[in-house]
């Protein structure tokens, strides 16, 4: 029988962005970390993430128009530590789903962090 889904290696979320340069500086401190690379002009990207990645690119015409959802195991660590690099998540709700709240960069793109239920399984 041969398998006809696809197999993922991993999986990069990305944001678009116009001023690149300024966005590497707040992603760095979103991410607790400068990226890993920017293999080509206009991209800079952070690997090994749990087997997902993040990617920001210089695009004028998508800049501010992402969405991304980063699932992290306690979202009031991640807040703190936020906070230490003068970045504030807003719209923070909780529900039978977990935690989650939301952080913008400077062009608008929308980052969710998600904390899941307690005990819940992962996948």
């Amino acid at each position: 029988m041969t398998n006809t889904s696809i197999t993922v290696q991993s999986i990069f979320a990305s944001a678009t962005v116009s001023n690149f340069d300024e966005a590497l500086v707040w992603y760095e401190k979103l991410m607790g970390r400068p990226a890993d690379d920017k293999p080509i002009p206009g991209m800079a990207q952070w690997r090994k993430m749990g087997g997902a990645g993040l990617q920001v690119w210089k695009d004028d015409k998508r800049a501010g128009n992402g969405m991304i959802t980063i699932v992290v195991p306690e979202l009031e660590a991640e807040r703190e530590r936020l906070s230490r690099q003068g970045l504030q998540l807003v719209n923070k709700v909780e529900g039978d789903f977990g935690v989650v709240a939301q952080i913008f960069d400077a062009e608008g793109n929308r980052i969710n962090l998600a904390e899941p239920p307690k005990g819940s399984v992962k996948n």
